[in-house]
């Protein structure tokens, strides 16, 4: 076994005994089916599935499986990839196609997931999977905004007193980011995902999209950031209702290629939003209580290193 896969052996532990018995469900409580997609991305998606698996599983209160793409656009096993979204309360796409735009769902599947979704079913798009995909029309309208070229869609900025200033197709720039950096998370809509949370509240070695453009219809903005670069302030997560559906969509989650349990996932915030907004996506309420560790406005709160999935 190599290192990396010797540290994720022997610090799982460290991570289940995170959470207090108060986040456990009640015994006999329903859990929500979980079904997470991926299989390419620019990111290191392998083990962001595996650090979002064991961060929902550890609560106690989710059944997570995950249904992995084939490797290459021309793979004969994508005539038989159809994963059966009616099975799960929650999907988490992780996948993104940005650096290969050959590399797509089948029409198929692309038209299951708008109905599940259509359905009531919650749909979590987690970090870069809004960067994927532009050619299709009903997944931008599923994200509401995603990494996108200037001439695509509105872009959302948060002025001084909480409004939101649309900045029309062909203004302003295309969708980019800075240096990850600790930013103040301001909330800007109460919300069941951050109910309770302090106002203004730090996570670590965030990304924060900037520009990020998309249709923006039927979009509630829970939180904003001010980026490091020019000072404006960006959304950083959302809901989009879809027809009876749920959407989550978040800048939060970003794990490259190289890190191994890095800051921005053993964020006690980023880990309690994880939780609440899969819960929300799929029973719209959420129950999971604000931890202890969570963080402030001047403190960040990183769980321990040696509790690595």
């Amino acid at each position: 076994m190599n290192m990396p896969g010797k540290i994720f052996t022997l610090l799982l532990t460290g991570l289940l005994s995170l959470f207090t018995a108060a986040a456990q469900p009640k015994q006999n409580a329903k859990q929500i089916n979980v079904l997470i997609v991926d299989g390419f991305s620019n990111h290191d998606w392998q083990q962001t599935t595996k650090l979002v698996k064991q961060i929902l599983t550890a609560t106690g209160r989710f059944n997570v499986e995950v249904s992995t793409t084939p490797s290459t656009p021309t793979a004969r096993e994508w005539k038989d990839w159809n994963p059966d979204f009616e099975k799960y309360d929650v999907v988490i796409q992780n996948t993104n196609n940005i650096k290969d735009s050959t590399m797509r769902w089948p029409r198929k599947v692309e038209r299951h997931l708008e109905q599940y979704v259509r359905d009531g079913g919650g749909l979590y798009i987690l970090h870069s999977a809004n960067n994927a995909f532009p050619h299709w029309e009903e997944y931008n309208k599923m994200i509401g905004l995603g990494w996108r070229p200037v001439t695509t869609g509105v872009a959302l900025e948060i002025d001084a007193k909480k409004h939101i200033i649309q900045i029309p197709p062909g203004q302003g720039e295309g969708t980019s980011h800075g240096d990850r950096f600790d930013a103040l998370v301001h909330v800007i809509h109460k919300h069941p995902i951050n109910k309770g949370f302090p106002e203004y509240w730090k996570t670590a070695s965030m990304e924060l999209y900037l520009y990020p453009r998309g249709p923006a219809e039927n979009i509630t903005v829970l939180s904003a950031a001010t980026d490091s670069i020019g000072g404006k302030t960006w959304p950083v997560d959302w809901t989009v209702a879809y027809e009876k559906g749920r959407v989550y969509n978040s800048s939060m989650g970003h794990l490259w290629k190289g890190d191994i349990y890095p800051p921005s996932y053993r964020c006690a915030g980023f880990q309690t939003t994880l939780i609440r907004a899969t819960e929300w996506l799929a029973t719209g309420k959420v129950t999971y209580p604000l931890p202890p560790d969570f963080p402030t406005a001047n403190t960040i709160s990183l769980r321990p290193a040696t509790a690595i999935p």
